[in-house]
């Protein structure tokens, strides 16, 4: 029997988060639900979102290209209320701007930047409701990264996508600071499919080598685990953070401080 009464509880209100179907945003899924939320599970993958809503229970697949305004729009009318919104939804490059070539870079920004900015302003007049179903207001949070807060060797679309997420995490914040809070999360390297592929794309050849790297540019000596990102997104979408809007929580191991 769940507790109400236990802190950043999330029941009642309805959630969506985009590329909900793996990686942090399985996790991130997961743990709403926990704590008591509905959650939209926002995919381009939609049988994967499915097979996640199935074992669940208050949860619902939903097909999402965040790349189309129109595939965004006909999932939004699907939804009557939305409380929490995550945009998760990204995608990694690899390289300098020298081999970074046009169609690379505006791969990145289409996915990264312009994704999250069509799906923001498509659900915002459901998160501008929310306060009239709540005392408080609804609530954005971006998965951002370190990436956007320090500058990375052969990530120059990456770090530029992510620096933009979360200028807008904060233009948001200011446009809105009574009737919405936005506030990002940035992570630094986690375990995630997302890394996987990287490694098998771009170091097959030296994977455990290149691993361990990532491990040590952390001072922990470790990867993210998603569930500890998942727990962040909880906490910025719950009544306890009613004060935190515009802010950014970096979850980097130490990365950023060292």
């Amino acid at each position: 029997m769940e507790d109400h009464s236990l802190p950043y509880r999330l029941d009642g209100r309805h959630a969506l988060v985009t590329g909900g179907a793996s990686g942090i945003g399985e996790a991130t899924v997961k743990e709403l639900v926990r704590a008591g939320a509905f959650v939209w599970i926002a995919d381009v993958n939609l049988p994967a979102a499915g097979a996640l809503d199935t074992s669940l229970g208050r949860a619902k697949a939903l097909h999402l290209d965040v790349t189309s305004a129109e595939s965004i729009a006909a999932a939004a009318a699907q939804l009557d209320y939305l409380d929490i919104l995550v945009n998760n939804a990204g995608i990694g490059h690899v390289g300098s701007i020298e081999v970074t070539e046009p169609e690379d870079f505006d791969r990145l920004m289409n996915v990264n930047v312009r994704g999250v900015y069509l799906v923001t302003r498509a659900f915002l007049p459901l998160l501008l409701a929310s306060a009239e179903h709540h005392e408080t207001v609804g609530a954005i949070v971006n998965i951002a990264s370190v990436s956007g807060l320090v500058g990375i060797k052969q990530r120059f679309a990456y770090c530029t996508s992510k620096g933009a997420v979360i200028a807008m995490t904060r233009q948001l914040a200011v446009e809105y600071p009574k009737t919405l809070r936005v506030n990002a999360v940035c992570p630094g390297t986690v375990q995630t499919p997302f890394v996987e592929g990287y490694l098998e794309k771009f170091h097959k050849d030296n994977k455990e080598e290149t691993r361990a790297e990532l491990r040590a540019r952390q001072p922990v000596g470790r990867l993210g685990r998603p569930e500890e990102v998942a727990a962040a997104v909880r906490y910025l979408a719950s009544d306890e953070a009613a004060f935190v809007t515009g802010s950014l929580l970096t979850l980097d191991g130490g990365w950023t401080a060292a």
